[in-house]
């Protein structure tokens, strides 16, 4: 009965929609993890006017994307781009979905910072209003104590009219029902939550996550879908991207032979990719993965994913392929219960 009340307020939601793709764009601006250059920003507008054509409406961003003096610059890009796109095809700008994520840093530590921190990130997008403002993880496992101004601040953002909705991110199945709990009694919606799924990482499925999210009618929202590259089968023992990505592939691609030999035989029964078949795994699932977005060719894969949808057979030989895994991707340390 609990839960069936939180429903009633929580599917009075405002219908944002966020198609069965995103894009997030934590490599606009990193040049750490993803070697960001300044001259890639011309091919980063053409991927945004490419995946905007092929139907994608969700964009994922944050306040802290973006190395160094760089930070926010996914921010910036984003706004630049659908500014751009407004001026030619309004009617495709109004209908994008736009979602920042306010990093939870240990000196945000009112309500009030919260606000501050989205009125910058509009600044830096040059808008008035975003459609979602997030948490980009929950304080809950290091700073208990900044969890309440968190929630405080993301539900100011909405009474202040600055976001059409809220959404979470990293949020476990307790503490998500305690925010949601919280955020009925502010009469303001929760429509997202993002967590860390993959077939590397089915963490969410195991918690009993995804069935909360259902409940809740939260739509669950899935980062790192190909577990940083390591999914895309693009990558091997003998190839692998220079860096710490690199590592972080190199060490989950030696406990997952049985899984990525798997995803392979259903790419080539499928006439698809590997990348294309561990996105619709996620879809599956229910979640809406977001997918990287650096060039025109990726984003053509990536929207590849849409145009099928795994058997139920697929799925649980996939999902059988997954338990054996070895060592799975490593989970985010903010992840809550």
């Amino acid at each position: 009965m609990h839960h069936v009340f939180l429903i009633l307020l929580l599917s009075a939601a405002p219908p944002l929609n966020l198609g069965r793709l995103g894009v997030g764009t934590w490599s606009w601006g990193n040049k750490l993890l993803w070697g960001y250059d300044q001259r890639q920003d011309a091919e980063l507008r053409a991927a945004f006017e490419r995946a905007t054509r092929g139907g994608v409406k969700f964009w994922d961003t944050g306040d802290s994307y973006g190395t160094g003096a760089l930070e926010g610059r996914a921010e910036v890009l984003l706004g630049e781009f659908r500014r751009s796109l407004a001026e030619r095809r309004p009617r495709e700008a109004r209908a994008l979905c736009f979602g920042t994520k306010l990093a939870v840093y240990p000196w945000r530590l009112t309500s009030r910072s919260f606000v501050d921190a989205c009125c910058s990130s509009l600044e830096r997008m040059g808008l008035a209003q975003i459609e979602v403002v997030q948490a980009h993880w929950s304080a809950q496992r290091f700073q208990p104590w900044q969890e309440r101004p968190l929630w405080e601040g993301l539900a100011d953002c909405y009474d202040l009219g600055l976001c059409k909705a809220v959404g979470l991110s990293n949020f476990g199945p307790k503490q998500l029902a305690l925010c949601a709990e919280y955020m009925q009694a502010r009469h303001v919606p929760i429509v997202l939550n993002q967590v860390q799924l993959s077939l590397l990482s089915t963490q969410p499925l195991d918690s009993g996550l995804l069935a909360v999210c259902s409940e809740l009618r939260i739509q669950p929202v899935a980062y790192s879908p190909l577990a940083l590259g390591a999914l895309s089968g693009k990558y091997s023992a003998n190839r692998l991207p220079k860096g710490p990505r690199g590592l972080v592939i190199r060490q989950v691609l030696a406990g997952a032979r049985e899984l990525t030999q798997t995803v392979d035989e259903v790419a080539r029964a499928r006439g698809k990719s590997p990348a294309q078949i561990a996105l619709n795994w996620a879809m599956c699932k229910g979640a809406v993965p977001i997918v990287g977005c650096r060039s025109v060719a990726q984003v053509d894969e990536n929207l590849g994913a849409c145009s099928f949808t795994l058997s139920g057979a697929e799925v649980a030989e996939l999902d059988v392929a997954a338990r054996q895994v070895r060592q799975p991707a490593t989970q985010n340390v903010f992840m809550t219960d």
